[in-house]
């Protein structure tokens, strides 16, 4: 995501919190997934799409960490909607380290998450409905 977002974005800022690290000091690599899961309910809060969740499991995740973030450090993570197929949805994300201390900041990890439509009751992926799509504007 080095460029301007294309889709529909959101964004939260979060401190690295001592919970968000391991036994070496930096982040976790599980508080990435939680900041990026966290903007992505801002965006679907923003859209006004609170029906996203229930029935928007992950089907496939990458994550590319590229430097660490220490304890303390403020970060922002920043999902956009990249891809829209009939039954999935690719989000593509990256969290950012502010600077702090010695750490200069920039991008500590990027990637993305595709999340597929499966209503409830439903045992396979369905179409996405018109106001998810339109909302996408993709």
């Amino acid at each position: 995501m080095n460029d301007a977002p294309r889709g529909p974005h959101a964004s939260i800022e979060r401190t690295v919190e001592w919970v968000d690290t391991d036994a070496s000091g930096h982040q976790h690599n599980s508080a990435i997934v939680r900041w990026v899961e966290a903007a992505e309910a801002e965006l679907f809060r923003q859209l006004e799409l609170p029906g996203y969740f229930p029935s928007a499991p992950r089907v496939q995740q990458v994550i590319n960490y590229t430097s660490k973030l220490w304890f303390g450090q403020r970060v922002t993570a920043t999902v956009e909607i990249r891809e829209l197929g009939r039954t999935s949805m690719t989000l593509a994300f990256e969290v950012r380290g502010h600077a702090h201390g010695t750490a200069e900041g920039g991008i500590a990890a990027y990637g993305t998450v595709t999340t597929a439509h499966v209503p409830a009751g439903a045992a396979a992926a369905q179409p996405w409905p018109e106001r998810i799509r339109e909302a996408a504007g993709l």
